[in-house]
């Protein structure tokens, strides 16, 4: 056993080792076209057989080595590919284009070894979730999948709200990019808020076509395609859609996700997919981000529990009951046997003159006015966004003091309101503009005045969007989902603005291409809240 094992499955609560670990490095899997990519084979040092776990991943294969080790020492083998272009395997890297081909390339060469008895379980966070929904439908009879913080396509979390995610975008092609250049940097950047430092000045600068070259010193040729090719053309992300495999005869899967993961609407929606088609998968949503650490270990546990009861008929430490998730504010981790766990109850709260939430119905008054100017944009502050320093709940007071935010605030609750799901927002705005952004979140604010984000959402109103005869849209706006208890005593607080830069790219108040613009136009925003125009939002009220 490694030290690095060994201290991993500690921290993850792993069962005792069983087995010692070998392991042979250096594999090289051919592909269809010629290709050879780069893996390497962890197996417990016992007679088998012995069922096989396949991990494939753009970030090279040291970052999951120790977790083959865990496993292996447990009754598996283990498989860790690096996809194309990454590490030592051959080709360019063309993020989601080859994980079908290639993944099925690797389930061919599988099946020629001599250690591989046809039990085949498929794991990983993010881009390895996605590389297992490629060949979701592809996997044999014996198999089990645990998808974690993932999604089957990968339109919807490009382009969320219709904007492009590009704090997301700009950070990840610097891991990308770093792992295989110098890797010791790379890590350190990332403890030290290096990544998201660089994101920050590279997002101010345009055109964003170059912000590769601002951040790599390279042009990187899957983000110059993107931003040329992609943007509002659904044709482009249709051979990278993966959700029409999912159905009947999806292998069991294991979800793993937390309440402030950037693509947690997407897992839940693939997850709602599979108990639709009659499945009983596993859910567990935790207090996480995309990298929390807790969550890591979390995984390796929850994955180790699952593929023993799935490919070993071993059901020790599995949980009776489906559905696992964390409620902040109030009970914390609750079991279900659905999720959510029973119906929600809407309840509609609408914003009001003075800047207040309430659940009346709005009286006569002004619009609300902000000046939205692209040169000086609205910052992100937290939140379900990708990043190793400043994502997930915090203090929204440096946000809240800003000219071009809005805050909505309720009085104290009466009682305690738990909401389970998607929180809806309804915004009646008007823009100077033909194009603007709009940004809500809901926050709950704690006795002493601090003011934490709960859940978000935004969506971009283009050029040509249909207004009401005085101009004003009716936007709907869905917030992530989420789980949380506001208190009896606690208030409730909605915040609107025109962006959350860079999590999401700036509108610059002009048609020209997200990729190409240069020009920045500042707009002029009304929010109203009248009878006639009712600003709302509502909560998935769930009783537990």
């Amino acid at each position: 056993m490694g030290l690095a094992s060994f201290f991993l499955a500690r921290a993850a609560r792993l069962p005792k080792r069983l087995f010692p670990a070998g392991h042979t490095k250096g594999l090289s899997i051919p592909m269809r076209d010629g290709v050879m990519l780069e893996a390497a084979h962890y197996f417990p040092r016992a007679e088998g057989p012995h069922p096989t776990i396949l991990m494939r991943m753009p970030y090279g294969l040291k970052g999951f080595d120790t977790v083959a080790e865990c496993y292996a020492e447990r009754g598996f083998n283990v498989l860790i590919e690096a996809c194309r272009g990454t590490a030592g395997s051959g080709g360019e890297f063309d993020p989601l284009a080859n994980e079908r081909e290639d993944g099925l390339a690797t389930l061919d060469w599988l099946g020629q070894q001599p250690w591989y008895d046809g039990r085949l379980g498929t794991s990983g966070p993010s881009y390895l979730g996605y590389a297992q929904w490629a060949i979701c439908d592809a996997l044999p009879e014996r198999s089990a999948m645990s998808t974690k913080v993932t999604s089957a396509e990968f339109e919807s979390v490009v382009f969320p709200g219709g904007a492009l995610h590009l704090g997301l975008w700009l950070s990840w092609m610097q891991v990308v990019e770093g792992i295989r250049r110098n890797p010791v940097v790379t890590a350190q950047r990332m403890v030290s808020g290096g990544i998201e430092k660089a994101t920050r000045a590279a997002a101010m600068k345009l055109p964003l076509i170059n912000a590769d070259k601002r951040l790599t010193r390279n042009a990187v040729p899957f983000w110059r395609r993107w931003l040329v090719e992609a943007v509002d053309n659904p044709a482009f992300w249709a051979r990278m859609d993966h959700t029409h495999r999912l159905g009947p005869k999806t292998p069991p899967n294991h979800f793993i996700s937390g309440w402030y993961d950037f693509m947690v609407d997407q897992l839940l929606r693939d997850y709602q997919t599979l108990v639709s088609a009659g499945h009983r998968p596993y859910l567990t949503v935790g207090p996480w981000t995309h990298i929390t650490g807790e969550m890591q270990t979390e995984s390796v546990r929850e994955t180790l529990i699952w593929m023993r009861s799935q490919l070993l008929d071993d059901s020790t430490g599995l949980r009776d009951k489906p559905v696992r998730i964390h409620i902040s504010g109030g009970p914390g981790w609750q079991e279900f046997d659905h999720y959510p766990p029973r119906p929600p109850e809407p309840e509609i709260w609408h914003l009001q003159g003075s800047k207040r939430l309430a659940p009346e119905a709005p009286s006569p008054s002004p619009p609300d006015r902000y000046r939205y100017d692209p040169a000086k944009p609205t910052p992100n502050v937290g939140g379900a966004m990708f990043a190793f320093t400043g994502a997930g709940p915090v203090d929204n007071a440096p946000l809240e003091k800003r000219k071009d935010v809005l805050v909505y605030t309720s009085d104290p609750l009466a009682e305690d309101v738990t909401v389970i799901g998607n929180v809806e927002a309804w915004l009646f705005a008007r823009a100077s503009l033909p194009t603007a952004d709009f940004f809500v979140r809901l926050c709950d604010v704690d006795e002493k005045g601090v003011s934490t984000n709960i859940c978000d959402g935004l969506v971009r109103q283009r050029a040509g969007a249909a207004t009401g005869p005085d101009g004003v849209w009716s936007i709907p706006i869905r917030l992530h989902a989420t789980a949380h208890r506001f208190a009896a005593g606690h208030r409730l607080r909605v915040i609107v603005a025109s962006g959350a830069h860079p999590r999401f790219a700036r509108n610059t108040g002009t048609d020209e291409p997200v990729g190409s613009a240069t020009t920045l136009i500042a707009a002029d925003i009304e929010v109203f809240h009248d009878p006639d125009h009712p600003s709302s939002i509502s909560l998935p009220v769930c009783m537990v």
